[in-house]
């Protein structure tokens, strides 16, 4: 009998031991947060915009030689904030003192909120205009009114785009 009480105590200890010992459970919470600030970034297909000479009398409006220049705006902001691309030269074309004015340079546009229009050196132009976060591409191609009033001469301008994104 005591043989038997022993083994029986020796099973039911086991059994005790095979179960965890009083399982408990606890929870706790983590809070998750992220930062995300305003931002934008440009890319534009070509640097320089280049008109060959051509006759007036044939050729009325010059396309630039790199034709289509591809533009890339991505832009981060509120889902009501306006990403907005703007083009200013810095000044009239000039050759020495020989001046064509930055007026008679334009852009045609294509792509979603892309816009054709004139450079100028007083007034950012809009390029694109679009509301909320993303990225937009498209195309300017640009054109040189041709004229006979022109002094022979190489000209240039820097002109700057700037895409804001607040």
């Amino acid at each position: 009998m005591k043989t038997r009480i022993l083994l029986i105590g020796a099973a039911i200890a086991g059994i005790a031991l095979m179960q965890p010992l009083g399982a408990a459970t606890d929870t706790a919470n983590v809070t998750v947060s992220a930062t995300v600030a305003a931002s934008a970034k440009l890319t534009i297909g070509a640097t320089t915009v280049t008109f060959p000479d051509a006759d007036p009398e044939t050729v009325a409006t010059i396309n630039a030689t790199e034709g289509a220049i591809a533009i890339t705006a991505k832009g981060r902001t509120s889902a009501a904030g306006n990403v907005t691309l703007t083009l200013l030269a810095a000044d009239d074309l000039k050759s020495g003192t020989d001046v064509i004015g930055i007026s008679n340079v334009t852009w045609t546009a294509s792509g979603t909120g892309f816009a054709a229009g004139t450079m100028n050196k007083t007034l950012a132009q809009t390029v694109g205009s679009w509301t909320g976060s993303g990225t937009r591409t498209g195309s300017a191609s640009f054109k040189l009114a041709n004229s006979w009033d022109y002094a022979t001469g190489s000209y240039s301008v820097t002109a700057t785009y700037t895409l804001t994104a607040p």
